[in-house]
Order: structure tokens, then sequence, then C-alpha cells
């Protein structure tokens, strides 16, 4: 008999975190208290409790009012070195981070005291803990795609030390076509191009941010199994995509676990990664998505091995960097193996 799946142990990387999506409760409250602020619930309890989200855009709507108590560097350092803290522990070896800088923006932050902070707690996460991390600057899709392309070229003036784009927010009637400019600009510069796709829209939408962004890897993506030409085009290409189960069900994408689509991406042949999305809100870190897949879908070593080895090959990380956590990875399952 095998040993116990040891999933916190299992080397793997995280490729769809939303740095803001890991504000914890606890930190909500130390942060409004020390800049002042007063918090529209009385307690963590009372916080918890809105939690509960009937789809994308109610989550969103707590998301960015939470987002309020982020108001200096040294608040997104300790935001970036605790995330990293605690996906060390889920085994994550390295991390490509998300964050909305026009978020900040429109709420009168410095563009300058978000990027310094998210640098900082990156240094000191990886010197407490090993893992490494690599920033990606993701664009509202609510908003226009010329701030988009302002925005852009600020970071570039500031020399900001991004590895790349995204595209997120509300997707409904937010095509990646109305984003083409920021990303042929980016694409310029030599950046990695990536952008959420296939959670609330449907395929098309992924057609879309392949043909006319130029993604590498698409966010979500789910809803291509919708379209089977779109799934045999994913398997050929090798275009990666970074699924969020336990997001997918806490936002009503899937009715549950259960009804999720991972087994049929893995069937599909489909590069599959298993991430966290916004963990202090949607119940788990990617540890925990692991272990609730594995669960559901009686995954063995093997399968886990195999998304772990997925999201290395969907990382930007270099080619010696991806051959030592794939040999981590190798070494994790032959312990897991009878």
């Amino acid at each position: 008999m095998g040993q116990p799946i040891d999933i916190a142990a299992l080397p793997k990387v995280e490729l769809h975190l939303h740095i803001e999506g890991t504000l914890e409760p606890e930190l909500i409250f130390e942060l409004a208290a020390e800049h002042e602020l007063s918090l529209p619930d009385a307690s963590l309890d009372d916080l918890r409790a809105r939690y509960a989200f009937d789809d994308l855009q109610s989550f969103l709507d707590l998301y960015y009012a939470n987002m309020a108590v982020l108001r200096t560097a040294d608040d997104f350092a300790r935001l970036t070195a605790a995330y990293l803290r605690r996906a060390s522990a889920g085994g994550v070896r390295h991390a490509e981070i998300f964050f909305d800088p026009q978020a900040h923006l429109v709420r009168g932050v410095p563009l300058a005291e978000v990027v310094d902070g998210l640098v900082e707690g990156a240094r000191a996460g990886t010197a407490e803990t090993g893992t490494t991390a690599a920033l990606i600057a993701c664009f509202l899709r609510d908003r226009s795609g010329e701030e988009a392309l302002d925005v852009l070229e600020q970071l570039v003036a500031m020399d900001a030390p991004i590895i790349g784009i995204g595209l997120d927010s509300a997707e409904l009637g937010n095509p990646p076509s109305r984003f083409t400019a920021v990303y042929e600009r980016a694409e310029q510069l030599g950046l990695h191009r990536v952008a959420h796709a296939g959670e609330e829209g449907g395929p098309e939408y992924v057609r879309e941010a392949l043909d006319l962004l130029g993604v590498e890897r698409v966010d979500h993506g789910v809803r291509a199994v919708q379209d089977p030409a779109l799934l045999r085009r994913l398997a050929a290409e090798r275009i990666p995509l970074t699924v969020c189960p336990l997001s997918n069900v806490r936002l009503r994408v899937f009715g549950s676990l259960a009804d999720h689509v991972l087994p049929q991406l893995l069937a599909a042949g489909i590069v599959t990664t298993v991430n966290s999305d916004d963990p202090a809100y949607f119940g788990g870190y990617v540890d925990d998505n692991y272990a609730a897949v594995a669960d559901r879908f009686d995954l063995g070593p093997g399968d886990l091995a195999r998304l772990a080895h997925d999201s290395v090959e969907a990382s930007f990380l270099p080619q010696d960097r991806k051959a030592d956590l794939d040999a981590e990875i190798d070494a994790w399952l032959r312990l897991h193996t009878p």
C-alpha cells in the first residue's frame, strides 16, 4: 500500500492568483485600524458572512470594496509576503502573480506605491520561503482599452518589473477584441500575454483571446468544452488553461465540484493547471484546490503529478528552472508510487 498523498509537499507552480484576492479578513481589519478607516462590517464574522456570492459581479463588488484598506507600499508588501508564506506551505515553488493597477489608481493610490510594495513583498517572501514570484499586470475589461494602454505605458516608464499582461474583471459584454491595442503593444515590448476568457463568456471569447490578443495561456477557459474543435486546437497547440475549481463553484460557474469539467479537460489532452484565483474569498489556496479535485474525481498521485508538471510547463520560467521543478515532482511521485 502506498503512502498517504501529501499534496502540500507536491512541488507546484501557481499561475492564476490575484494578489488582491489574498486579502484575508484579519488583514482587512488590521489595516483598517492602522489607517483609521471605518468598515461596513462590525466584526470578522460579519465580513465573512458576506463571502457568499451569486455570480462574478457580486464577488467583484465586495472585492473592490475591501481594497480600500490597501493604501501604502507597506500594505502591498505585507499582502504579498503573507501570500508567499501561505503558498510555500502548500508546495508552491513559484507564483506568477496578477495585480490590478487600475483598481488602485482609481482610488488615488500612486502606481509606485503598488509596484514598490509588491516587489518588496515578493523579495521578502522569497527570502523567507524560497518560493519565487513574478508579476503580471492585469487590465480591467470593464474599463476602456485606451486606459489599459495608458497604464501599460506608465508601467513601462517606471521600469516596473512585470513579465507580462493579463485581462480580468467582468467578462460578459467585454470581449477580448476591445483590447487588441494594448496586447499589440505588449508584444512589441516582449511581454508575455495571458487573458481571462471562457469563465462567464463562451468559447468564442477563448477564440478571440487566442486569435486577436495572441495569448500564450488562457485563464479559466472552462467554457472551451462547449466547442470540440476549440478543445482539439488547445490540445494540439499546447495552450494551457489556468483552472480554478473552488472559484468556479463559489461563483456559480458550476453548480458543484462534481459538475466541473476538469476531467474532460484532462481527457482531451489539454495542458491543465490547478490554481486558487482569489483564495481569501473562495475557500482555499492552491493545495486546497488540489485536495478538493483529488477527492471529488478520485485522482491518484500520477494524476496530481501530471497537474503539477503541467503547471511547470505552462509557466514562464526558464528551461533550467523548469527541469529542476520537474525533477522534484518526479521525486515526489516516486515516494507515492507503490
